[in-house]
């Protein structure tokens, strides 16, 4: 895993001064990647096949390459060492006829967020939490300039590298193994995306700060969280699990959120949608064996979790750094 190509790609850029720390920072996590498995996971890389797709399609999905474009025989080893990659969360992609059906549909959340957001060409954005990187294919058919992701999973860099190989490379769309904490108040962003990832914070005030930090002067922000119902003192705070899941600390309400936004200094805050999930939005597949969501509902009462909270409804605040600040 080399990350030479995005530091010659910022390099020149306005995000030129994050190679005072990023080049240090991946170092470390090479020689000290958490997950026993990543050199695996490189081998499978190191066998998928190098070539250009003849069809490129980001806008409407994420379709690379069709099934013509290899033999059968190929098309069977790529799709055995892209399962070798289990479990796939985010997508869902096609490439070269192999449908990897994801756990979740992103490309619904997509379509929520899409209509909302200022248009994205010619701009840097920084997706955070980025998952496989579903999310930064759809914003770089969108015309963005240069999409960033940060992701500390080991799993999550190496089927985004996947999908990467199988396009051709691509200079202007990377995913560094990093976490919010890890960057630098870069000040170089015009989009910053953070979506399912504030409930996952232990400090949620700090992350939003910490976005902050990454935009630009009247930069914009996208946050799609987990919310529940009630006015803007009203937070969930699971007192163990929530869905199962045991690194869930805050769930506010839309209108805390929203007044959390504005106390960080954030403008034009605007709730632009408000869903429940659905077990058709997110569900086990072949791609993805394990539990579900499914499994973390009450199986007498859909409306709440194993644990008895509300069931996950998922908001997105759309909100803008002030542009009097750096």
């Amino acid at each position: 895993m080399d990350f030479a190509r995005f530091y010659q790609r910022i390099a020149g850029s306005k995000l030129s001064h994050w190679l005072e720390t990023a080049p240090a920072q991946l170092s470390q996590w090479r020689r000290f990647h958490r997950n026993g498995q990543f050199p695996k996971w490189e081998k499978v890389l190191a066998k998928l096949p190098d070539r250009t797709p003849a069809l490129r399609e980001l806008s409407s999905e994420v379709r690379i390459g069709s099934a013509d474009e290899l033999s059968s025989g190929e098309v069977d080893k790529v799709n055995n060492l892209l399962r070798c990659l289990h479990p796939w969360r985010k997508g869902p992609f096609h490439l070269y006829g192999i449908h990897i059906d994801t756990e979740w549909r992103s490309d619904w959340k997509w379509d929520r967020v899409k209509p909302h957001i200022s248009p994205l060409q010619h701009r840097t954005v920084l997706d955070v939490g980025c998952g496989s990187g579903y999310h930064m294919w759809r914003m770089l058919g969108e015309g963005a300039d240069l999409v960033v992701g940060i992701d500390p999973s080991d799993l999550f860099l190496a089927q985004f590298e996947a999908v990467k190989k199988l396009y051709g490379g691509h200079d202007d769309i990377h995913l560094l193994p990093l976490g919010i904490q890890d960057l630098p108040p870069l000040h170089a962003f015009d989009t910053v995306f953070s979506m399912g990832v504030l409930y996952h914070r232990r400090s949620p005030i700090d992350h939003l700060l910490q976005l902050q930090d990454q935009l630009n002067a009247g930069g914009e922000l996208i946050l799609e969280t987990l919310v529940i119902d009630g006015d803007e003192n009203q937070v969930l705070v699971p007192t163990d699990r929530y869905g199962k899941m045991n690194n869930v600390w805050y769930i506010p309400s839309s209108k805390a959120l929203m007044l959390w936004l504005r106390k960080c200094g954030f403008e034009n805050v605007r709730l632009v949608d408000e869903a429940i999930t659905t077990v058709e939005e997110q569900r086990r597949t072949d791609w993805m064996t394990n539990e579900s969501l499914a499994d973390y509902l009450d199986p007498n009462d859909s409306s709440r979790t194993v644990e008895g909270y509300p069931a996950p409804k998922r908001a997105i605040i759309i909100a803008n750094k002030a542009s009097n600040t750096g």
